[in-house]
């Protein structure tokens, strides 16, 4: 290798995915950490699109995190009886109890439908994590009254606001020892 630039037919385009990311990320009513943070707060039962039973996987860590911080998980998974210690059901619309958030841990291709079914079941969020954007799902949930929120983790965004991250000053503007009553 010479170091010299790659001649353009061999130059690759961007992927359909990018530009759908780019236009989600310049929308800052999905990424509002006033959403956000009303959100975090409210939720107490989370069902987790796409759970994985392996330790390894990010979802799992994620539902682990959110289970210690007192949230009730949901994983939904159909090829799984039991994620986490809770039932794991085949889908949202099989779960018989309300659902506050439906954190999506699925390709960007599946989010429309997953959004049509946290309408369907009185959902009050749709949180989409890194890397799954998608402006259609985004706007079936809109108009379903949902609160969106989008290529954003929820562990993170807990930490940064709620959580440990938050004591230490991150994300506040003010650094001290002293822990703030209302955010």
């Amino acid at each position: 290798m010479t170091g010299e630039p790659r001649p353009a037919a061999a130059r690759t385009e961007p992927h359909e995915a990018d530009a759908d990311r780019r236009e989600a990320g310049t929308d800052p009513r999905y990424q509002d950490p006033r959403v956000i943070v009303a959100t975090l707060r409210s939720a107490r039962t989370v069902a987790i699109v796409g759970l994985s039973p392996d330790p390894l996987r990010p979802s799992n860590f994620i539902g682990f995190y959110l289970q210690r911080h007192g949230y009730r998980i949901v994983p939904v998974n159909p090829r799984e009886k039991e994620i986490l210690g809770e039932t794991s059901y085949p889908s949202l619309r099989a779960i018989p109890f309300p659902v506050d958030v439906v954190d999506v841990f699925r390709r960007p291709e599946a989010v429309p439908e997953i959004a049509r079914d946290a309408v369907a079941i009185g959902a009050k969020a749709l949180w989409l994590q890194f890397g799954v954007v998608s402006p259609e799902g985004a706007r079936i949930a809109d108009a379903g009254g949902l609160a969106v929120v989008m290529d954003r983790c929820m562990k993170i965004e807990h930490a940064r606001h709620l959580g440990r991250m938050h004591w230490l000053g991150f994300n506040t503007g003010v650094i001290t020892a002293r822990r703030a009553r209302e955010l």
